[in-house]
């Protein structure tokens, strides 16, 4: 379920200064991972599979979702300092639909690069990534320290767990089946894409949310301050940011598109607040589907995401 890393997906143009993230890069096998050894590492994992999208009868396509991003990282320019690592680790692979092996190694990846000191960065693959993500993230911390959900998306991801799990369910999973307190935000949420049932389940479980028509700079002012009451109870941040809650003009390589998404101005005012929190512990970008974007705009949308998170991280 592992794939180390490839050199042929970081190729562009040289430079004498390391002016590309291709040159910035290290490729590093996640299995002989070893602690860092800089103040600042960013670490990119893949997770290749999309059972998750097709269990919730959606659009597969999404496990070529990580490619997609590398290819698109590999030419931006490389503005971080030459103190701070910018590693790919590889991929986890979902194979024979074994969506729960996957999340297994996943969850245990994480663990992983925390305790190397190394700043989790996952691109997705299904939003089902996210329960194991959050597992991973819980069996870092200590016991008591409160972990907070930032979810910018259409969709609530609370559905209720039949058999198994989906890309619809992971929310739903963490507070369910998890022994702790639940703490989730969730911004772009799109009345017309949850049913009246998924806006119950949220109200039960206290869930903050914003509507996509709230979701904008021109309300920023709520916004902040929507961010600031949550982030402020509780001890770290997990950042979720589910492609599809763009709208589908510029992100139009997702696995569940929609015209009324949000814009990507209020998502990175948001993403940059959430970085200066210095609450941010790990993130992850999911359900890029390359089967339907245009022109790579939406995988160029992830990898600028990742591109501003590691220049606000590392300032």
């Amino acid at each position: 379920m592992y794939q180390k890393p490839t050199l042929s997906l970081w190729t562009g143009r040289t430079s004498e200064n390391r002016a590309y993230l291709h040159e910035k890069v290290r490729l590093v096998d996640l299995l002989n991972l070893e602690k860092s050894e800089v103040v600042s590492s960013f670490a990119l994992l893949g997770y290749a599979g999309d059972e998750g999208v097709r269990r919730n009868k959606g659009r597969i396509g999404a496990v070529n979702g990580p490619e997609a991003v590398r290819n698109a990282l590999t030419k931006q320019a490389n503005h971080l300092p030459r103190s701070c690592s910018f590693i790919d680790v590889g991929n986890i692979i979902g194979l024979d639909h074994d969506l729960e092996g996957a999340h297994e190694f996943l969850s245990s990846a994480v663990t992983k690069l925390l305790d190397q000191q190394h700043f989790p960065m996952l691109i997705g693959g299904g939003h089902d990534l996210s329960f194991a993500h959050y597992q991973g993230i819980r069996k870092f911390l200590n016991k008591g320290e409160k972990i907070g959900i930032i979810n910018l998306d259409a969709h609530f991801d609370l559905r209720e767990k039949e058999e198994r799990g989906n890309s619809g369910t992971p929310f739903y999973q963490i507070a369910t089946e998890l022994e702790e307190d639940f703490h989730y935000l969730c911004l772009g949420i799109q009345r017309q894409a949850n049913t009246p049932e998924l806006f119950k389940t949220a109200k039960k479980f206290e869930v903050d949310y914003l509507f996509n028509h709230e979701f904008t700079v021109a309300n920023w002012q709520a916004v902040s301050e929507t961010l600031t009451r949550f982030m402020t109870k509780v001890d770290h941040i997990y950042l979720t940011v589910d492609l599809d809650g763009f709208s589908s003009s510029i992100a139009p390589g997702v696995s569940a598109a929609s015209p009324l998404g949000f814009s990507w101005d209020i998502a990175y005012k948001t993403i940059q607040s959430i970085c200066n929190s210095e609450k941010l512990i790990s993130m992850d970008i999911v359900e890029l589907n390359p089967t339907y974007d245009v022109d790579l705009s939406t995988a160029k949308l992830a990898a600028g995401i990742v591109h501003h998170v590691m220049d606000w991280l590392s300032d």
